[in-house]
């Protein structure tokens, strides 16, 4: 008897242990599975964490940009936009400025008080602009800031204008700002800067203030909504060209300016956005 009592005891006891050895096998399959499931759901989500990402980027960052320490430089903040002035050249480095939609509806009438900005070290005056040949070519355009008078009146110091060629001014850069206040009427925002290719040898310049007349100029363009970039770089001739033909990566033109622009957005992010070319698609993209 007393040996039945000790079988029945090691069964009863042994019972147990297979149960608990079962039980912890079924925990780690249902791990393995958890882990399987959120590497899929992270791989499957991870488009939609740069838009995130981006948004934790205010606009006063993104429009921030990066000149080497070597180039003259004062930057003045306006009430739509920001210069960065090359006291040297008698133009800007750069300005960046932020169209929204409802600033791309504004309806005030266009200015036309061209003025000397008596804010900014070296700034051109309008007599180097009289009879030189070339138009007083806004950065910000006068176009983008009929949302507010005094945004209106500020772009129009010649801190914000370049010698440009007359079939540039009034033909496809015109066209490119008639095209950036459509695009910001879709996508709700965009961060838009702008400036003359400095790095360039300038052979010409004009009036008594000697005005750098630029060879080319560039304009980048973020969509924060559709995380897309596309940059252009225009020739200042009399030749014509199109928008299309113009349009090239962010990369491009900081590699002929020194300038790092979107600094301000994650590594992985910046790169992949500034190294997108392709006008056709973002052309698209931007339709009605």
């Amino acid at each position: 008897m007393a040996t039945r009592r000790t079988r029945s005891s090691s069964r009863r006891t042994s019972r147990p242990r297979r149960r608990s050895h079962a039980g912890r096998f079924i925990a780690i399959l249902a791990a393995i599975v958890v882990v399987a499931g959120l590497a899929i759901y992270q791989a499957t989500a991870a488009p939609e964490a740069a838009p995130a990402a981006s948004a934790a980027v205010g606009t006063k960052s993104l429009l921030a940009v990066d000149v080497p320490r070597s180039v003259p430089q004062q930057t003045v903040e306006y009430t739509g936009f920001t210069v960065n002035f090359n006291r040297d050249k008698h133009v800007p480095n750069y300005v960046a400025w932020e169209l929204t939609a409802e600033k791309a509806a504004g309806t005030l009438p266009r200015g036309n008080k061209f003025a000397p900005d008596p804010r900014v070290r070296g700034c051109a005056e309008l007599d180097d602009y009289r009879r030189s040949g070339f138009d007083r070519g806004h950065m910000a355009p006068a176009g983008d800031m009929k949302w507010s008078a005094r945004a209106m009146d500020d772009c129009f110091y010649l801190s914000n204008m370049c010698p440009q060629t007359k079939r540039l001014n009034s033909g496809k850069w015109n066209d490119l700002e008639k095209n950036t206040r459509r695009w910001a009427t879709i996508d709700g925002q965009l961060i838009i800067i702008a400036g003359p290719v400095l790095t360039d040898r300038i052979t010409h310049s004009i009036g008594a203030g000697r005005v750098a007349v630029p060879n080319r100029f560039f304009k980048v363009i973020y969509s924060p909504a559709k995380q897309q970039m596309v940059a252009f770089v225009f020739s200042n001739t009399d030749l014509p060209e199109a928008v299309k033909d113009a349009a090239c990566s962010v990369d491009d033109v900081e590699a002929i300016t020194g300038m790092d622009f979107f600094a301000a957005l994650p590594d992985e992010l910046e790169n992949k956005l500034e190294s997108q070319n392709n006008y056709a698609r973002w052309q698209r993209s931007h339709r009605k």
